[in-house]
């Protein structure tokens, strides 16, 4: 398994390392993943997402409370 997030395509990245005198040795940067249970098109699917996919998933899918019926004065 590649580490890919499956929903944005997120992978791995290079970078440096880079001292206090400067000197630079090779740094992986890897992706935060998490294999979830998701609902696509009403069936559950096994998907390996990264933690801000994920976050942004639990988003859109919280219920928003329904506002609270305010009783007008007279």
């Amino acid at each position: 398994m590649a580490m890919r997030c499956e929903s944005c395509g997120k992978g791995v990245m290079y970078g440096h390392n880079v001292s206090h005198a400067k000197n630079r040795t090779r740094k992986i940067f890897k992706p935060n993943l998490h294999q979830t249970r998701v609902i696509v098109d009403g069936t559950s699917k096994r998907m390996r997402l990264c933690v801000k996919c994920i976050r942004s998933l639990k988003r859109k899918t919280e219920k928003v409370p329904e506002p609270q019926a305010v009783a007008a004065v007279l």
